[in-house]
């Protein structure tokens, strides 16, 4: 019997009351580290507990059934910490709340780090749910009337990721020359159809499918709201950039714990859950490594 994953919405309670919210190539080994950071690492005590962050969606679950079993063999506890949106997760990790995080791909990471000076690492790139275009009122994206009302990310990255999907639809023409950072709905050069583009928080727009003709979700909101991926009008066909990451603090990337991730998430145990049908990862985009290391 297929076991049925349920993602719950929701803020996490961390520390004194303090609420905390998660909104938002080639193999994704990182980068090696300073000859400074191999100093430190001699001096960390190793790690026995690992807190992973996350967000509403699938990843809590990679973790859950595909990573959090072998460290536990490996004799890790493992905890899983959901945050409600897409700002806290890295915040957390880059104050040491929690040691790794599963939920971002490769451009918000980097657009996010380097605008809030984090030094944080990507580990390795992971399989990932795209974005997709839903609808209650059509059945293709060629029916789209003018006029008709779109949401959309309301984050910079995800944002232009909505709307050059958009463009490569045909339904409008975005200026690609903007900065990601820089990047708004202003930045539309054409929109024949006079679409009402409207940003609103990711983890909000599948509810938007009660009102809005069409919206942009992200595959893991979509996830979490209970959307079947295959009813998307319109699918992303993700680049390896677009890929979800593991990121972990870039002092701790030669780490113990950080080394046996990454040999969990390359094993034949990460593998077979990925390709289950029991889980709902089967049909995500993989990474350029994963295919290559797992060719049929």
């Amino acid at each position: 019997m297929k076991r049925r994953l349920v993602y719950g919405i929701g803020a996490i309670i961390l520390g004194l009351g303090t609420l905390v919210g998660c909104g938002s190539g080639s193999q994704g080994a990182a980068s090696t580290a300073s000859a400074s950071s191999d100093t430190n690492q001699s001096t960390q005590v190793e790690k026995t507990t690992i807190k992973f962050g996350t967000c509403p969606g699938p990843y809590g679950d990679m973790v859950k059934y595909a990573i959090k079993p072998s460290l536990e063999e490996k004799g890790y506890k493992v905890e899983i910490i959901e945050f409600s949106d897409y700002v806290q997760p890295n915040l957390a990790l880059g104050k040491g709340e929690v040691d790794v995080n599963v939920f971002q791909h490769n451009v918000y990471f980097e657009n996010f780090k380097k605008e809030h000076q984090l030094e944080l690492t990507k580990l390795i790139n992971i399989p990932t749910a795209g974005l997709g275009f839903y609808s209650n009122k059509y059945k293709d994206v060629s029916e789209v009337v003018e006029g008709a009302t779109f949401t959309v990310p309301n984050d910079v990255t995800n944002l232009r990721r909505a709307l050059l999907e958009a463009q490569k639809a045909g339904l409008l023409k975005i200026d690609e020359t903007v900065e990601v950072s820089q990047f708004s709905e202003k930045n539309v050069l054409e929109n024949p159809l006079n679409l009402k583009i409207t940003p609103v928080e990711a983890a909000q727009l599948p509810r938007t499918l009660d009102s809005a003709d069409l919206a942009a979700i992200p595959g893991n909101y979509a996830l979490s709201a209970g959307i079947d991926l295959n009813t998307a009008i319109y699918k992303e066909v993700l680049v390896e950039d677009m890929k979800n990451i593991i990121a972990v603090r870039t002092s701790e990337v030669d780490s113990k714990f950080a080394k046996d991730i990454l040999e969990i998430v390359e094993s034949e145990a990460f593998n077979k859950v990925i390709e289950s049908s029991e889980y709902q990862f089967s049909g995500f985009q993989k990474p350029e490594w994963y295919t290559t290391k797992w060719a049929k």
